[in-house]
C-alpha cells in the first residue's frame, strides 16, 4: 500500500528546503506521465548515481514530499539445466517413450543404449515407481495406471509454464522442479514512487534561478516581488539548532542488537582483551603451527607474562593436539595435529584476535548444559585496513548448546536474526574451521560491495569440548558485527561507522 500518512515521516517538522539532487528528483516525479515511478527506471533517467537517488528519495519521503510502495514480486526462471530438459525431454518421458519403442519391456542395457545416462536412468525409475507407473523388477514395464503415451507429464506442463512466464502453477510440482535444478526462483523488492499532494504542489526553483526569500525592503524598493517567485515557506519547518549529545549511532545500534539476542534467550559473557595462545588459540584446537597465528595476524604482546591454565586442562588440550589418549582415558579422541605440544607457545600474551575464548573460558568453568551465551566485544587483528576490515574490530560470538543441539538450530537463529534487524537475502555455504566441524558461513547482500560473510560458525568439535569436560553438542558462532551494522546503517565502508563529523552522524543517526 501507498505509504502516505504523513504521521509517517521521521521528522514531522522537516524543513522544506532541498539538495541539488532532492530538486533533480522531485521534478522528476512531479513531471513523470505516469506514477509511480520504480526507483530503479527514475536512477536509470537521471544523471544521477543510484546512491544518491536512493537517499534523495528517502529524504523527500521523510519531508513528506515523497510517498513509496514496495512490492516484493516472486520471479520463477528456468535454469539451463531446465532448457535442456524442454529441448530434449524430461528424464521420465525420454524413458517411457524408450519403453514404447522396445515393445513395452526394457532391459537396463537397453535403457542406456537409448541416450540416458545413469543419472537420468535413476532418477526417471525412482519418478516412475513413486507413481505406480513402473513395475518392480528387470526388465522395466508399465503399469496399467501409467500415463498414456499421448498425455504430458505434469512436470512437463508446469516447466512449461515456467517457460512462458505462467504464474497460475501449481507450486508443489514448482518446488519438486527447483529440488531438481530445472527451475529457480528469484524474489526482489520493487520500490515505486510518487510525489505527495504537497510535493506535486511544490514550487521548485529551475537550474539557476533564485527564488525569493524573506520580503525585505530591497525587495519592496526594486520591484522583484512583482516578477519573482518567491521560496516556499513551510510553518512547520524546525528553526535551525544544535541537537543535544545522543547516542554514537553504531553504539547504538549494537544496544539494539544485543536487545535482539536477549529478546532470543542469550545471556551476555565477557573476557580479557589480553590473552595467551593457549586460550586464543590451542583450546580452540587450533594447531600450535596454524598461519593465523603468525605476526601476520595475531599481535603478540611484550614486557609481560601470560598466566597458564591448570596443570590438568592443560595435559588434556596437550593430548588432543598430539593424539594421544587424555589422563585417565584408554583412547584419543582424535588423531591430533601430529606435532609435538609446546607448553611454551601456549603462555604467550597476545591481544585477543576473537572472541571465541569468551566462550572457551565458560564452558571449562561451567561444563553443565544448557549453554545460551554471547559476548559482543572488541578483538586486534593484523589486518590491512580496508571497506571491510581493520586492526580493531567488534565481534559477536556465542554458544549454543544441549542436548539434541544441531547445525539447524544455528542456522535457524542465523535467519531470526537477520529477519530482526531487516535484512531478506542471506545465503548459507559449507565451510572449514579448526575448532567446528561441521562449519558453515552466512552471507548478506551489501548493496555496493555484494555478499560479505557475516555468520561464521559451526559444531565444535570434540577435540574442543572433550577437554573441557562437556559432554553435550555445541554451535559456536562469531558474527561480524560491524560489517553487518554497516549493512544494517546503510554506509559502504567500515570506516564510516568510527565517523567523527557531527553533522555527517546526526545524519546517520
Amino acid at each position: 500500500m501507498p505509504d502516505a500518512s504523513p504521521t509517517d515521516a521521521s521528522d514531522p517538522a522537516a524543513s522544506l528546503s532541498l539538495s541539488a539532487p532532492e530538486r533533480t528528483v522531485l521534478r522528476a516525479l512531479q513531471t513523470a506521465p505516469r506514477t509511480p515511478v520504480e526507483e530503479e527506471a527514475l536512477a536509470n533517467e537521471l544523471s544521477l548515481g543510484p546512491d544518491q537517488v536512493r537517499g534523495s528519495l528517502q529524504r523527500l519521503r521523510a519531508k513528506r514530499l515523497a510517498l513509496l510502495e514496495e512490492a516484493h514480486p516472486i520471479a520463477r526462471l528456468i535454469t539451463p539445466r531446465g532448457q535442456l530438459a524442454l529441448q530434449r525431454g524430461l528424464p521420465e518421458r525420454r524413458f517411457l517413450e524408450a519403453l514404447d519403442r522396445a515393445g513395452g519391456a526394457l532391459t537396463p542395457d537397453a535403457a542406456a543404449a537409448a541416450g540416458l545416462d545413469e543419472e537420468e536412468r535413476s532418477a526417471a525409475i525412482g519418478i516412475l515407481r513413486r507413481r505406480g507407473w513402473l513395475a518392480d523388477g528387470v526388465p522395466f514395464r508399465r503399469t496399467p495406471a501409467a500415463l498414456p503415451a499421448t498425455e504430458r507429464l505434469p512436470e512437463e506442463v508446469v516447466l512449461g509454464q515456467v517457460a512462458t512466464g505462467d504464474d497460475d502453477v501449481d507450486e508443489a510440482i514448482v518446488s519438486a522442479l527447483e529440488r531438481r535444478g530445472l527451475v529457480r526462483t528469484e524474489r526482489r523488492s520493487v520500490k515505486r514512487w510518487s510525489p505527495s499532494e504537497e510535493g506535486r504542489r511544490l514550487v521548485i526553483e529551475s537550474e539557476g534561478e533564485t527564488l525569493i526569500g524573506p520580503l525585505t525592503p530591497a525587495v519592496l524598493a526594486s520591484g522583484a516581488w512583482r516578477t519573482g517567485r518567491f521560496r516556499p515557506y513551510d510553518v512547520r519547518a524546525a528553526v535551525p539548532f544544535r541537537a543535544a549529545p545522543h547516542p554514537n549511532p553504531y553504539a547504538q545500534w549494537l544496544e539494539e542488537f544485543e536487545e535482539i539476542l536477549i529478546g532470543l534467550g542469550f545471556e551476555q559473557a565477557e573476557g580479557p582483551l589480553l590473552e595467551t595462545e593457549f586460550w586464543n588459540n590451542d583450546v580452540l584446537f587450533m594447531p600450535q603451527d596454524h598461519p593465523a597465528r603468525s605476526l601476520h595476524d595475531a599481535l603478540s604482546v611484550v614486557g609481560v607474562s601470560g598466566r597458564p591454565p591448570s596443570p590438568e586442562l592443560l595435559a588434556r588440550v596437550a593430548a588432543v593436539h598430539e593424539g594421544v589418549p587424555m589422563p585417565g582415558e584408554t583412547e584419543p579422541v582424535g588423531p591430533g595435529w601430529g606435532t609435538p605440544y609446546d607448553p611454551g607457545i601456549a603462555a604467550r600474551p597476545v591481544l585477543r584476535s576473537q572472541t571465541t575464548p569468551v566462550s572457551a573460558r565458560l564452558l571449562a568453568l561451567h561444563p553443565t548444559p544448557p549453554f545460551r551465551r554471547y559476548s559482543l566485544d572488541r578483538n586486534f587483528r593484523r589486518e590491512e585496513v580496508d571497506a571491510r576490515h581493520g586492526i580493531e574490530f567488534t565481534q559477536c560470538e556465542g554458544i549454543l548448546g544441549a542436548d539434541g543441539t544441531s547445525l539447524r538450530e544455528l542456522i535457524g537463529m542465523f535467519g531470526a536474526l537477520s529477519e530482526a534487524i531487516g535484512i531478506r537475502e542471506m545465503k548459507i555455504r559449507p565451510s572449514y574451521f579448526p575448532f567446528t566441524e561441521p562449519s558453515i558461513e552466512g552471507y548478506v547482500r551489501h548493496p555496493r560491495l555484494g555478499w560479505i560473510e557475516i555468520f561464521p560458525g559451526g559444531m565444535l568439535r570434540p577435540e574442543v569440548l572433550r577437554p573441557l569436560g562437556v559432554e553435550v553438542p555445541v554451535a559456536a558462532w562469531g558474527i561480524g558485527i560491524g560489517r553487518l551494522a554497516m549493512i544494517a546503517l546503510g554506509l559502504n565502508d567500515l570506516r564510516e561507522l568510527f565517523e567523527d563529523d557531527l553533522d555527517r552522524l546526526q545524519g546517520v543517526a
